[in-house]
């Protein structure tokens, strides 16, 4: 229970601080892509549902590492095989800064990026192939911010997985959306103080 409110006060910590201190230095993110849609580069492509949930670490301004999870399921029709993904890894980040390369902010309450990830993964398909091996993907998105610390993100991302079980190389293109809540450290660590 202590955890629960321990991460409520947290998001509302992050609603109050200031608009241009998201993707600083020492902050974290936390979040989560939460609808998938894929665009199947080998056969079986179609839609499927899964979730993400990531964290990052600002390790200096713009730029977040940190890890991730990802867990999905997909049956494109009523009749055809239960496909189960998974995998774990680490994630990079990268923010474009106002102007940068030309690439002006939308609405200017966003920030483009571009995310990286890389770790170890599989799926397993209902009576069928099944493989585990190298999850990696990469992609631009865009993060758009409703609240100065909460952010709506869409993300094309190249996905693929180099296996080790029936299936080799499968990759696809999805487009993900989700949110990230960004919180700044000292406000984390004087709200876990007080929870104590």
């Amino acid at each position: 229970m202590k955890k629960l409110i321990f991460t409520g006060i947290l998001a509302v910590a992050g609603l109050t601080t200031t608009a241009n201190a998201q993707i600083q230095e020492g902050n974290w993110m936390v979040g989560s892509s939460i609808l998938s849609s894929n665009f199947g580069l080998n056969t079986g492509g179609g839609y499927s549902i899964g979730l993400q949930p990531k964290a990052a670490y600002f390790v200096k301004d713009n730029v977040a590492v940190g890890g991730y999870v990802n867990l999905g399921i997909s049956k494109v029709t009523n009749g055809s095989p239960t496909r189960f993904d998974y995998g774990v890894g680490a994630l990079g980040r990268y923010f474009l800064s106002p102007g940068e390369k030309g690439v002006d902010n939308l609405l200017n309450h966003g920030r483009w990026f571009f995310e990286g990830n890389l770790g170890v993964g599989g799926s397993s398909v209902e009576n069928g192939n099944s493989t585990t091996g190298l999850d990696f993907g990469v992609g631009p998105g865009y993060s758009y911010f409703i609240t100065p610390n909460i952010g709506v993100e869409g993300l094309v991302k190249y996905q693929g997985q180099s296996g080790f079980g029936n299936e080799g190389l499968n990759s696809n293109i999805t487009f993900n959306v989700g949110f990230s809540i960004y919180l700044p450290t000292s406000k984390a660590k004087a709200i876990a103080n007080d929870v104590k």
